[in-house]
């Protein structure tokens, strides 16, 4: 049985998909483990400039496998449980750190349950779009232990507000797709049978920028959210910007095919 697929729609987006529908796509290690590594395996193939991430069936991840059959950890040979969960820690916060230290945007298509490490994972992402059907919780408070989990609590008051943020983590509440989409936790919601299509349409026009135009921006929108300082972040987004402006010519080609009525063709 393979948990992770992936498909290319078009040549430079692809679509990766949690398969194990009968547990709604939860966080089991065989999930994990080659979902780490296929997404690592496409941010290092520069013919991808977007990414889409989504779960077969009824569900985006529900989080924690609570069935017992959490799948196999690599690499735990000979060590005691105190050990193993810290490494489990360490696998689970390795998929969330991927994503976000992807060459390429990430646009989760949640068209289900998004629970528990399920809502982590979307927010690791750069932009998450909602089918009707989708809805969220922070679900490690319902459990008994603390929602805080993956780095739920630093990215959902950024995403969302702090007393939003506050309300949702410590009541352990479902969050539906209107009210995720009013609050900012999603871009948008749209017919679940349109959820994929309308993914790859945001992903299409992400792909016509130039690549270092686009990697720079996701990386300052991410630094941003542990920026020291005001001034400091800006300092670094006018480099960046002159790094890409003096060393092609990306801002002379959109001028002059602004100017021709035409699309830009960009060389990096």
């Amino acid at each position: 049985m393979t948990y992770v697929e992936m498909e290319h729609p078009t040549e430079d987006v692809a679509v990766v998909r949690l398969n194990r529908p009968e547990r709604m796509n939860s966080m089991a290690f065989d999930v994990i483990v080659p979902l780490v590594a296929q997404l690592k395996e496409i941010s290092a193939d520069n013919s991808v400039r977007a990414v889409i991430l989504t779960g077969t069936g009824r569900g985006f991840c529900s989080g924690a496998d609570q069935s017992g059959e959490k799948g196999r950890m690599p690499g735990i040979e000979g060590l005691t449980a105190v050990s193993v969960a810290l490494r489990a820690m360490e696998i689970l916060e390795d998929l969330i750190l991927t994503l976000r230290t992807m060459h390429q945007p990430v646009i989760a298509a949640v068209n289900g349950a998004a629970i528990g490490g399920g809502l982590c994972l979307a927010l690791a992402c750069d932009i998450r779009v909602a089918a009707s059907s989708a809805y969220f919780r922070a679900a490690g408070i319902n459990n008994g232990l603390t929602a805080s989990e993956l780095g739920l609590s630093y990215l959902l008051p950024r995403a969302v507000g702090s007393s939003r943020a506050s309300e949702w983590m410590l009541t352990g509440r479902d969050i539906d797709a209107d009210e995720a989409a009013l609050t900012g936790l999603v871009s948008r919601v749209v017919p679940d049978d349109e959820l994929i299509e309308s993914c790859l349409e945001t992903a299409s026009a992400i792909t016509r920028w130039s690549r270092p135009g686009v990697e720079l921006t996701k990386r300052t929108l991410i630094d941003a959210q542990s920026a020291a300082g005001f001034e400091q972040h800006m300092h670094g987004e006018g480099l960046g910007q002159l790094l890409v402006r003096l060393l092609t010519g990306n801002f002379e080609e959109a001028v002059t095919a602004r100017n021709e009525k035409r699309s830009p063709h960009f060389r990096d």
